[in-house]
């Protein structure tokens, strides 16, 4: 039985993967090690806690100690690595924390793989697969894409730092022969993503009458990728992915922000009914300044992936849309956990008492 390592599984991403290879992979040991920050929400796996091939760990890649330890005591064969603070106006206010966890949390957990793996000679057989953004390549313009031989240039804290993770994945390759590989993905949205993401934040405000806020003039430009789509692809790297190599996931679904934001105030107009004063959901919107270095357009060339590994998005925008907002719909009680903080109090009332 393969065990896998998932660094922050209890995030958006992480938390829609560990329950995507758990349905998928029946002879699998799955070890979730998160240290629970604000975005990590152990909810969203609370169903699997009975699974006795489901082990979660708290606990921080920074702490070189427990990382080794989980390596060495667990088994670990493969990683998939979430963890990482990921939001960039929070790098932007205090980039301090994205150094840290990107770069010194990715450093740890590539040395105890390269001591534990090579050490034992499992250096064939392990796999190290390090997720990261389309961010780290700038912004486009009106044509073009980002490829898996397009220079970096970063332009936030958040996507400098990532950058630099991603070399170090790369340079482990190089130069020690560890067994990594890298993803760098488009905008994910589905089920289970923090209200601090565009559309989150814009199905809980619309929802509930309040202020719209978008960026500059709302044109700037994302590739769409819903999460289980992602999750698919992961998994496909980890199995069939070459070595060395960096693969790009894209949805194939650019939309500028503004158009997101139309539609979803549309389908909650059309599933809710206008609002109290009879007025449609985009009456809401406001255009606020925008961010400092926001990118102008991310555009995913996933040619690559789907020649070598087969793997293309099945999930169109305007579907995954209006599933997400249904999911949110459905799940007013998580988000209102999310907003008013008691998300936190779960870990404590559940593991205090455990060893």
């Amino acid at each position: 039985m393969r065990c896998l390592l998932v660094t922050g599984g209890c995030g958006f991403i992480g938390s829609n993967f560990v329950r995507f290879m758990l349905e998928h992979e029946p002879a699998i040991r799955l070890i979730n090690l998160d240290k629970l920050t604000y975005a990590g929400n152990p909810k969203n796996l609370s169903d699997l806690e009975t699974d006795p091939r489901y082990l979660f760990i708290k606990g921080d890649i920074c702490d070189q100690k427990l990382v080794k330890e989980i390596f060495s005591d667990e088994g670990v064969d493969a990683v998939v690595h979430f963890a990482a603070e990921s939001h960039v106006d929070r790098s932007i206010s205090g980039p301090a924390e994205f150094i840290q966890t990107n770069i010194f949390g990715t450093f740890n957990l590539l040395e105890a793989a390269r001591e534990v793996w090579l050490g034992a000679g499992r250096g064939k057989t392990s796999r190290f697969i390090h997720v990261s953004t389309d961010e780290v390549y700038g912004s486009l313009g009106e044509k073009g894409y980002f490829k898996e031989t397009t220079s970096y240039d970063p332009r936030s804290p958040y996507s400098a730092s990532k950058a630099s993770s991603d070399h170090l994945v790369s340079a482990y390759f190089h130069t020690y022969g560890l067994p990594t590989l890298t993803t760098n993905c488009s905008n994910n949205y589905g089920p289970f993503q923090f209200p601090e993401k565009l559309i989150p934040l814009i199905i809980h405000n619309a929802r509930h009458g309040k202020e719209l806020p978008v960026y500059g003039d709302g044109k700037n430009v994302r590739d769409w990728l819903f999460v289980a789509d992602h999750c698919r692809a992961i998994s496909m790297v980890l199995k069939k992915g070459t070595v060395g190599e960096t693969y790009n996931i894209g949805g194939n679904s650019e939309k500028q922000n503004i158009e997101v934001v139309d539609t979803i105030c549309d389908i909650l107009d059309e599933k809710l009914g206008l609002l109290p004063s009879s007025k449609d959901r985009r009456s809401l919107i406001r255009f606020v300044r925008d961010r400092a270095g926001h990118d102008r357009r991310y555009a995913i060339d996933a040619t690559k992936i789907k020649e070598e590994l087969g793997w293309e998005p099945e999930m169109d925008f305007e579907t995954g849309i209006r599933q997400t907002i249904d999911w949110y719909l459905d799940n007013s009680e998580w988000i209102a956990d999310i907003v008013n903080g008691s998300y936190r109090q779960y870990y404590s009332e559940m593991y205090e008492n455990r060893s």
